[in-house]
């Protein structure tokens, strides 16, 4: 019978398990085309690129596919098809970037391997398999160690390489080639036509900069901090229940705004050592210094850490009672929205690139932090405890707590050399009936201490979970004032950004207009993410 019962729940697992897999691979090609749909969506400049990486493959295959160019390029026609392959990037300064790297690299490798073959070749044919065996070794091992220098890592890494792999091939093969000054020139022409058709491309076809990227990313950043600083304390003072009982924080908006700050080290880095490589100045004809906005949002992920912290409040399972917060609130979101309209005021600086008051942004902040100061002043003792309950805890009690206890242990002392003595008398009847006596003393003097000491124990508990239902205010407010000290370092970056990169001077009539109310902003995180490559201009 048990047999029979477990043979059918294999089976019936076995057909879960199938039914299971059925439905997955009929929802697969539904999921495929959303996936598709979604990310030309999200950025259209992916499907033009997809399309201008077809269009360079296709008239990089002509060399092999005419005859005429087959006759003059050869075999090495198909090095230039792997060169668009692997050149053609999403932007200008990728492009450029991986374009020159492969194309100096191969120049240098023919050169040098042309000299290593004409020195080699005069003694024998032995010594020119050992002479050739040993400048492999060498600059194979140079050339590699040279690839952990942080400044050639960064910036001429795949140049190395391509180095490497050209000389590699090319050092080899003269062995059994006899003229290798005719491989060198057809590998770097081919490699030139590559790269050539690679930047006609990305430069003249609907070009994607990395600049620009960057420009915009750090814009996002800064507009995306400012939602994310508003909404959450406008949720802490009206939504903080309904915050706290949510799970899944990934699908947050306020999450997604400064994750895209978070995660967006590399991107940065990586867009900023692009946009070097591409030949935009500002209108002044002053090159733009791209490495700057990599400090701007060096600065914004220090400053995130402290909206990732100010948000974890809202989550917090322990919450200040609504009562003692809404005393609080004005100031609070007064400062959020301040501090919210000095990200948007840069973030607009950067966009116009012009300069801004950074007098008239710090004014601002001191007296958003002074009123708050003010109103925490006023009512300090509403950190400690609601004033309800501290009407009944008593402060200073009547009688002290110690001389209780030590009372307890004289008494206790007493009664345990009592009994021991009378346990030991020679009237044995008398020191039962001693003991008996002792023992009701004993338990009447325990009936009337245990209410004394339950009570103690329970204003103790009272008190600590008052102090605890405040703490998360004081983290709350604390986290505040550490916001408005780290932004402090964004206004300073944002402002050397302006001077190097030669902003228009600020004028009285910039002052940009952003109403401050209290009301809950919408977040769009469509608009708030980042594209695929970072942005700057």
């Amino acid at each position: 019978m048990d047999h029979e019962t477990n043979n059918t729940k294999k089976s019936s697992s076995y057909w879960k398990s199938f039914y299971s897999f059925a439905d997955k691979v009929k929802r697969f090609p539904g999921l495929v085309k959303r996936t598709i749909w979604k990310v030309g969506k999200d950025d259209p400049r992916k499907v033009v690129h997809s399309l201008k990486v077809g269009l360079a493959l296709t008239l990089v295959s002509l060399l092999y596919l005419m005859e005429p160019l087959y006759k003059g390029i050869g075999k090495n026609a198909v090095v230039a098809v792997m060169t668009v392959v692997v050149v053609m990037e999403f932007t200008v300064g990728g492009t450029l970037c991986k374009g020159l790297n492969r194309g100096l690299g191969t120049l240098s490798a023919g050169l040098l391997a042309f000299l290593i073959e004409y020195l080699a070749d005069a003694p024998g044919r032995i010594f020119r398999a050992v002479f050739i065996g040993a400048a492999v070794f060498v600059l194979g091992a140079s050339a590699t160690y040279v690839r952990f220098i942080p400044y050639i890592k960064k910036n001429y890494d795949y140049g190395v390489m391509i180095f490497l792999l050209t000389f590699n091939l090319m050092i080899v093969s003269s062995y059994r080639v006899d003229n290798i000054l005719s491989l060198a020139k057809d590998r770097v022409s081919t490699i030139c036509i590559g790269v050539a058709i690679c930047l006609v491309m990305t430069l003249f076809v609907f070009p994607n900069w990395s600049g620009e990227d960057l420009h915009k990313s750090t814009i996002s950043k800064l507009e995306g901090l400012a939602n994310s600083i508003e909404v959450t304390v406008v949720d802490y003072f009206y939504d903080s229940e309904k915050q706290a009982n949510e799970d899944d924080s990934s699908e947050d908006p306020i999450y997604k705004c400064y994750e895209a700050v978070l995660d967006s080290k590399a991107k940065d880095e990586t867009l900023a050592m692009q946009a070097n490589w591409e030949p935009r100045y500002s209108r002044s004809c002053h090159r733009i210094p791209w490495q700057q906005y990599a400090k701007v949002g060096t600065s914004l992920r220090h400053f995130s850490y402290t909206v990732v912290a100010l948000h974890g409040c809202l989550q917090s399972e322990i919450q200040t009672p609504r009562s003692i917060r809404d005393l609080y609130k004005d100031s609070c979101i007064k400062l959020a929205q301040e501090v919210s309209k000095v990200l948007r005021v840069l973030a607009n600086s950067i966009r116009n690139k012009r300069q801004f008051s950074l007098e008239t942004l710090s004014n601002n902040l001191s007296e958003a932090l002074q009123d708050l100061d003010n109103v925490l002043k006023s009512q300090p003792q509403l950190l400690l405890g609601s004033r309800n309950n501290q009407s009944r805890i008593p402060i200073t009690p009547k009688t002290p707590r110690t001389p209780n206890f030590f009372k307890i242990d004289e008494d206790t002392r007493i009664s345990l050399s009592s009994i021991k003595s009378d346990y030991y008398s020679p009237v044995g009847t008398k020191s039962k009936e001693h003991s008996r006596e002792l023992t009701k003393e004993g338990q009447g003097q325990k009936k009337v201490l245990r209410p004394q000491l339950s009570k103690t124990m329970t204003m103790n508990m009272i008190t600590s979970l008052e102090f605890s239902e405040a703490l998360p205010f004081a983290a709350f407010t604390s986290l505040l004032v550490e916001m408005v000290a780290k932004l402090d370092h964004v206004m300073d970056k944002v402002e050397e950004l302006g001077k190097m990169s030669h902003f228009r001077e600020f004028r009285d009539d910039d002052n940009d207009e952003i109403v401050l109310t209290c009301e809950k902003p919408k977040i769009n995180t469509a608009v708030n993410d980042l594209p695929s490559y970072g942005g700057a201009e």
